[in-house]
């Protein structure tokens, strides 16, 4: 299978990093890039052309759902699953409309709910966390 480049993009460096060793111990993703706003997100994706983009909701500047709109736009966008501490009722429907595959609650992010919504958004369908870690989608075309 070939590598899953991925870009990380948080502005809290202990997330980037624990997120990064989740990203490289599972196979087939290789982390590309890190970045700690929308805006350097933005210019990221363009010097990496990741396929993957894992982006916090509440960064400073442009925020998670505004820069996923922005990249919905490029030619070739990377598929976009935006991560936060708040539960999905907040930030669900935004993060559906403004073009990310996944809503991913941080307290469950990991090998399991990555590999589900890469091979999720790379069909074609959408997902969106769970509060039960051990069930962590629902998918919906």
């Amino acid at each position: 299978m070939a590598q899953v480049r991925v870009l990380i993009v948080d502005d809290q460096e202990p997330f980037r990093q624990a997120a990064a060793a989740v990203v490289d111990l599972t196979d087939p993703f290789v982390v590309v890039g890190t970045a700690e706003s929308g805006e350097s997100c933005l210019t990221a994706v363009r010097a990496l052309h990741p396929d993957l983009v894992l982006m916090d909701v509440g960064l400073p500047g442009i925020d998670g759902m505004e820069a996923t709109r922005r990249l919905s736009t490029l030619s070739r966008p990377p598929l976009v699953v935006l991560v936060s501490t708040h539960d999905e009722d907040e930030f669900g429907d935004g993060a559906r409309s403004c073009g990310a595959v996944a809503y991913i609650k941080k307290s469950v992010f990991g090998p399991d709910p990555l590999t589900a919504a890469w091979a999720l958004g790379s069909s074609g369908s959408t997902a969106r966390n769970s509060t039960n870690p051990s069930e962590p989608f629902s998918s919906s075309s």
